[in-house]
Parts: C-alpha cells; sequence; structure tokens
C-alpha cells in the first residue's frame, strides 16, 4: 500500500507545489503583511488557503496532462518514469485522482471566496485548471505560443493571489511575473531540445520548430527584459523612510534579481536545472540570493511610513 500511495502522490507531482508560492506576491508586495495584526494575520489565512487550493488544483491538471500524454512521455528519458507512462498507475485511477485532487482545490477556493467575499478569486481557480487543460491539449503545439500559454499560468496564479485578499493587482508585478514565466520556459525547451536531439519531436511536436540557437536569443532577450522590467518598477514604487521625501528606495533590491536571473542562467547552460526548474530551490546559492531578496523587501516595508 505503501509503494500504491508513493505512486499517487508522484502522480500529483508535489515537487512543482512551489511554482504556487507566486500566490503570496500580493500579500508581499502590497505590504499587507504590515497591516494591524488581525488583519495582517487574517489575509494571511486566506492566502495559505489559497496556496493550497491552487496546490491541488494543479496537481489536477499535472495528472490530467500524464494520462494525455502517456505515449509521448513513454519516449522521454527521464518521463518514461512518471506513474501513469510507466504504468504504475492506470488512466482511470489517474482521472479519479484528478477529479479528487481538482475538486477538494475548488471547495478550499469557494471556502475563501465566501469567506473574504471575493467571487474573482473564486473565477481565477475555475479558469486555471480549464487554461491548464487546453494548453495540454491543444496550446502547446504551437511555437512561442506554448511558452506564453505557460507564463500565462503563472500570471493567473500571482492574480489569484490579489484577488484572494482584494489587493489591487500591479501592472509591473503581472508584467514581471510573464517576462520570468517566458525566460523560465524557454529554457525549459533548450533543455528538452538538447536532451532529445533527433527525437525531440517525439515527446514535443512543438521542439521541431525550435532550435538551439533561436532558443538562445529568446532566452537572452526574456532575461534582459525581467531584469529591466524590476529595475523599473523600482522606480515607481516609492517608500519615504529616513526623510518625508518619497525615494525609490526598492532599488536596493535590484542586485539581487540579477544575481537571481544569472545564477539561473548559469545552472541551466552547466547543469540540468533547466529541465525542472523547481531544482534551484536545491542550489544555495540561489536560496540565499531569494531569502535575501524577500527579507530586504520585508524590511522596507516594515521600514516605510
Amino acid at each position: 500500500m505503501s509503494g500504491r500511495l508513493g505512486d499517487w502522490l508522484a502522480l500529483l507531482r508535489m515537487h512543482q507545489w512551489v511554482k504556487n508560492g507566486l500566490i503570496f506576491a500580493g500579500y508581499i508586495f502590497a505590504g499587507n503583511f504590515k497591516l494591524p495584526f488581525p488583519k495582517a494575520l487574517s489575509d494571511l489565512l486566506f492566502v495559505v488557503v489559497a496556496f493550497l487550493s491552487f496546490c491541488l488544483l494543479s496537481s489536477s491538471v499535472y495528472a490530467i496532462n500524464d494520462v494525455i500524454d502517456k505515449e509521448k512521455d513513454r519516449k522521454h528519458p527521464i518521463k518514461r518514469n512518471r506513474p501513469v507512462a510507466s504504468g504504475r498507475v492506470s488512466v482511470k485511477e489517474a482521472v479519479g485522482i484528478a477529479m479528487i485532487s481538482g475538486l477538494s482545490g475548488l471547495v478550499l477556493a469557494v471556502g475563501v471566496a465566501w469567506q473574504n467575499q471575493t467571487p474573482l478569486f473564486l473565477l481565477s481557480t475555475i479558469a486555471y485548471p480549464i487554461w491548464g487543460n487546453f494548453y495540454s491539449l491543444w496550446l502547446k503545439n504551437f511555437i512561442i505560443v506554448d511558452a506564453l500559454s505557460v507564463a500565462a499560468g503563472f500570471v493567473l496564479r500571482v492574480a489569484a493571489g490579489c484577488f484572494a485578499i482584494k489587493v489591487a493587482i500591479s501592472p509591473w508585478l503581472i508584467l514581471c511575473t510573464l517576462l520570468l514565466a517566458l525566460f523560465i520556459a524557454f529554457a525549459k525547451r533548450r533543455h528538452e531540445l538538447i536532451l532529445m536531439g533527433n527525437n525531440a519531436t517525439t515527446v514535443r511536436s512543438v521542439l521541431g520548430e525550435y532550435s538551439p540557437q533561436l532558443l538562445d536569443m529568446f532566452i537572452a532577450v526574456t532575461a534582459s527584459m525581467t531584469i529591466m522590467a524590476y529595475t523599473l518598477y523600482t522606480f515607481t514604487a516609492p517608500h519615504i523612510l529616513l526623510s518625508d521625501k518619497k525615494e525609490p528606495w526598492l532599488m536596493v533590491t535590484i542586485p539581487f534579481v540579477v544575481y537571481g536571473v544569472l545564477r539561473y542562467l548559469y545552472l541551466a547552460y552547466q547543469t540540468d536545472t533547466a529541465g525542472a526548474p523547481e531544482q534551484m530551490l536545491r542550489d544555495k546559492p540561489f536560496v540565499i540570493n531569494l531569502i535575501l531578496w524577500t527579507s530586504t523587501i520585508i524590511l522596507l516595508g516594515l521600514l516605510a511610513r
């Protein structure tokens, strides 16, 4: 039974739940953590439940995707070990687990939407699995559109986090998320293309439209745009700290973002990290940089008047 349970949990890809951490972006950047304690705690609880809701919803999408791609996954040196592709979990089981996971996520979403009177959050949770399955069935077959579709899923997570606690969605936050997700998506496509070589189209048909040189350019462009967009964002987020003047103190976090992007590039080109972006959290320099960046943003928020 333990082996069976392990296969079911593997189907849910819990290691990829880290991507749903974007749900917390609105809470952090809107500064809700410095509200009066009852309100700050209440909003944090809503965000945590929203995070759990998206974890379950994303797992349902992953399970359905494994069913759809089972034949192609069997030709992939890594994905062939997935529960459905390997035959350890049947299609019927996978669909059942996907339904249970998805419905559980929607129940949590209804709870957040009902308690905090935020129907937009519920709509976003309904839209996410629909979009995810639409991608698995169709959008992933079109060059560039496939990466944009993946990025849209990340943007939807950020928007949902804002909806959950009813804070304004910063267009800069959306833009930075979109560009960063595109950067990661193109890096992953490059990894898949190089890993599979001439057999790339057998596991993902759209890879036939890409080339390593083209993806190198896409990666360079989106990496540069991510850094530039975040830099420009810091100019529009003034903090009143040491004087009565509004000054762009958030600019002090730019080096962390530059280092994070460049560190990801280094690992993507020198290791297999690009194939599974969540592995970045195993890289100590990257994690330390992420902690310093987050801590600095929170500190600036707490000091701002």
